[in-house]
């Protein structure tokens, strides 16, 4: 993995743009369509990278809302640069390291989530670390509306394999499998940055979509 570089203006360029990246998360749980220009669905990336996929959402979907969760700062700002680069009102980003959305979201406040190219976290003493561990699984039921999805998109072979058998094994309801999701040549797949770089290169890239029933 590539050393992200230190931006020490990276602090003043969050604050500069507080009508997208919003300052004190935990403080809006249960009233996050407020921070938004029009009362629409709202689908939840976690783990933005630079940005390319949630920014591609918005601009492809004006009639959706899009919140971005991202830990590392010096990521983020590049994830901001691209939502002002696309001129979209319909995003809001987090710099924060949600350990629990039940934190920061109330129970349905969420229409869809998306996990792309997760870390895998590939030794065994680190599965509880993997977003589709089990412990993951309740916080996106709890925050997801009543038979909401979650997407996920990886390169990672054992990551998609291990994430079918948690699904499964949660409950969930798998409406949508790819082994290889550029042969399908999907016109609304929106690419991260990771997905470009792979996929340029040959390597397969897995898509799943899960439905959390009503319990």
């Amino acid at each position: 993995m590539s050393r992200i570089r230190n931006k020490p203006w990276a602090d003043q360029y969050l604050k500069d743009n507080d009508h997208i990246v919003v300052q004190e998360p935990f403080t809006h749980k249960g009233t996050w369509k407020e921070l938004f220009n029009e009362d629409q669905p709202v689908h939840l990336e976690i783990g933005t990278g630079r940005g390319a996929f949630i920014s591609g959402m918005a601009k492809q979907h004006p009639e959706m809302n899009f919140i971005g969760i991202e830990r590392v700062k010096n990521v983020i700002v590049g994830t901001l640069k691209k939502i002002i680069e696309a001129d979209v009102s319909n995003v809001r980003l987090m710099n924060v390291d949600a350990k629990d959305l039940r934190d920061i979201f109330a129970p349905n406040e969420i229409d869809q989530i998306y996990l792309n190219f997760s870390d895998p976290w590939p030794k065994s003493r680190h599965e509880k670390r993997r977003l589709t561990y089990h412990t993951f699984l309740e916080q996106y039921e709890d925050v997801l509306k009543t038979n909401g999805n979650l997407v996920m998109k990886t390169d990672n072979q054992q990551l998609f394999e291990y994430s079918l058998a948690s699904f499964s094994k949660y409950g969930c309801i798998i409406e949508e499998v790819s082994l290889d999701l550029h042969a399908l040549e999907d016109p609304l797949n929106v690419k991260t940055e990771y997905e470009e770089k792979f996929s340029e290169k040959g390597q397969p890239i897995y898509r799943c979509k899960v439905r959390f029933p009503e319990r």
